[in-house]
């Protein structure tokens, strides 16, 4: 059975970036099985449906502004998997949840910019999903929860979002990760690692820094996501955690 798995986007630019964490991302599919095909959320793709995409190739969408001309010009033309999304459909049926596919949208930033560093030729297929930040946690946990079954015919669940994301508190002259950042991201490690859901859905009361680091949830709610696909077995894993600007961030959990 493959894992699921969190991983943070960080920027857009990430995918044009030389560091610790996109090391680790080039180097994923190395060390893991590939994946027949993937079904990822994307914290950048909010909708109060839950959108399941059914579109052959998929457009690169850049939602965003301000960066290097040459980001501007990466594309990653991936293919959806009709059958996939099909099923992805009908396991949300069959546990109450409402979906509509969606057979236009291309991929944004959250899904490219990590899949091109893990996967660089496009060459699995993706179904691509929405987020709704209006559910509570718990909501989230069981729409990851809903796709664990995937995961035994080797699709892989990806959330795409970041722990700590708060744009207004990035320090540009930071060498280090500030304290308050690194005390909530260990507070989540915690709770993770021990598989502690009834702590982990009330974060924003009990977490050290919850509102600094999670001043918006569409960011936080991918990890919910990925973390329900893995609640067959509870075994969840921090593959890698470091911090761009002083608080921003990236790192990839595995749950098996």
């Amino acid at each position: 059975m493959i894992p699921s798995y969190f991983f943070a986007h960080g920027a857009p630019s990430l995918v044009l970036e030389q560091h610790e964490y996109t090391d680790f991302l080039k180097k994923f599919a190395a060390d893991h099985p590939k994946p027949k095909a993937i079904a990822l959320f994307s914290a950048h793709w909010e909708n109060r449906e839950q959108q399941v995409s059914d579109v052959g190739t998929y457009s690169t969408i850049y939602d965003f502004s301000g960066f290097q001309d040459e980001l501007y010009a990466i594309t990653y033309p991936a293919h959806g998997h009709a059958a996939v999304s099909e099923e992805i459909r009908r396991l949300f049926e069959e546990t109450g949840i409402a979906s509509v596919a969606d057979t236009r949208r291309g991929l944004d930033h959250g899904a490219w910019a990590v899949l091109k560093l893990l996967y660089p030729d496009a060459d699995i297929p993706v179904v691509a999903l929405s987020v709704d930040r209006f559910l509570t946690n718990e909501q989230q946990y069981k729409i990851g929860q809903a796709l664990s079954a995937l995961r035994e015919r080797d699709i892989m669940v990806i959330g795409s979002g970041g722990t700590v994301h708060n744009l207004r508190r990035l320090n540009w002259r930071a060498q280090e990760a500030e304290p308050w950042a690194v005390a909530f991201d260990d507070w989540l490690h915690d709770k993770i690692e021990a598989w502690d859901t009834d702590e982990l859905f009330r974060y924003e009361e009990l977490a050290p820094f919850a509102r600094d680091a999670v001043p918006t949830n569409e960011h936080f709610i991918p990890l919910l996501l990925a973390m329900g696909a893995g609640d067959g077995s509870r075994q969840a894993t921090l593959l890698h955690r470091s911090y761009q600007l002083g608080t921003l961030s990236l790192s990839c959990w595995e749950f098996q």
